[in-house]
């Protein structure tokens, strides 16, 4: 019963063989971050049965070391990712254990001195071992090695054929999984990871890859028009989210008319002489550590961004401020109860970037 037009929360009574989606559903009624990861469940969930909808995944932080890194995959291979930004960190360690290796479960307060002795690495309470990391690092600079030395490649270029490569080799990271689904992955950030390690091997063997980090923009604006509305979904933040959320304010600046063709309904601020058109994300879920009154825009909650024009503020907008290793193994698993039997339509994006080749 409602109070004064307000939900009343409703204590959760504990229940034997409970679903995670109903209790998902039931963390709705509750409060704090709780009631946030039930709201990011329920709006995934919409977006995803939308048929407008164009599903933008960002994925930041040290999580395929994680053991989160397969989650991606069953997002992109059940159709819950059109396009993917991650940082390339997340697109790389996943693949030293898709080549077979492994990550150890570790404490923060292991002498570190003693680990890089021993050869490990330490992402707080996970180590990985640097020879492994090696041998990931030498592969990628092998498949370098296979592609035209007097070419420009956006990252989206590169890593689809990289996917392809890996999904030859058996090797099925989250790279090959989405070369085999057809989904685009733009790399922002490209040569901070393994990959740009890799170039340097790759240069010692006297081959010099070229990035074109200006036509990887040009590429992932270009898709603006061929997309009806959008929803997001960010896990951290970082330059993947910001990549994202300008598709929504700037990709109007690719023409002359100031407006994306083929788009219906561009926003415009009412007293600037600007003509700009905007076309805020319908919908929007994030899951983040970062606070929002430090500035920075991991943190910056949808509302700041509606002063942007980058989200609708009369869409579908959740924001949980938790740990992705909590929060993305009960969104996932929720969404396979909840979406069992439903087959999303893949928007196939890379179809026509290949196209303006």
């Amino acid at each position: 019963m409602d109070i004064n037009g307000k939900k009343k929360v409703q204590s959760i009574d504990v229940k034997a063989n409970r679903s995670i989606s109903e209790l998902m559903t039931l963390m709705e009624n509750t409060g704090f971050q709780g009631k946030s990861l039930a709201k990011a469940i329920a709006a995934i969930e919409k977006m995803a049965k939308d048929p407008n909808i164009t599903i933008f995944f960002g994925y930041a932080g040290s999580l395929s070391t994680t053991g989160q890194w397969k989650i991606i995959n069953w997002f992109i291979e059940n159709n819950l990712i059109d396009v993917l930004v991650p940082t390339g960190a997340n697109i790389s360690e996943d693949i030293v254990e898709a080549m077979g290796g492994s990550y150890i479960q570790s404490s923060h307060i292991e002498s570190d001195s003693d680990l890089f002795k021993k050869g490990y690495n330490r992402y707080y309470d996970v180590l990985g071992d640097e020879l492994e990391y090696l041998e990931m690092t030498e592969l990628i600079a092998e498949f370098t090695l296979t592609l035209k030395d007097d070419y420009n490649y956006s990252s989206r270029e590169f890593l689809f054929e990289f996917g392809n490569w890996l999904y030859d080799k058996n090797i099925l990271s989250i790279v090959s999984s989405a070369a085999k689904k057809d989904v685009p992955i733009f790399c922002p950030a490209f040569p901070d990871s393994p990959y740009g390690d890799a170039s340097l091997i790759a240069a010692s063997k006297g081959f010099n890859l070229t990035i074109d980090s200006i036509k990887d923009y040009r590429e992932y604006m270009s898709l603006a028009e061929h997309v009806k509305d959008t929803g997001v979904i960010y896990i951290g933040g970082g330059v993947p989210k910001d990549w994202i959320q300008l598709i929504s304010v700037t990709a109007d600046l690719l023409y002359n008319e100031r407006e994306v063709p083929n788009r219906s309904n561009p926003q415009y601020r009412d007293s600037v002489g600007t003509q700009e058109a905007y076309y805020p994300h319908k919908y929007a879920v994030q899951i983040t550590t970062d606070s929002p009154q430090w500035g920075g825009l991991s943190g910056c909650t949808f509302e700041e961004a509606v002063s942007w024009g980058k989200e609708d503020p009369n869409g579908e907008l959740a924001q949980c401020y938790c740990d992705a290793t909590i929060a993305l193994p009960l969104i996932s698993h929720s969404l396979a109860e909840r979406l069992e039997g439903f087959k999303r339509n893949q928007k196939k994006l890379n179809t026509f970037i290949k196209k303006t080749d």
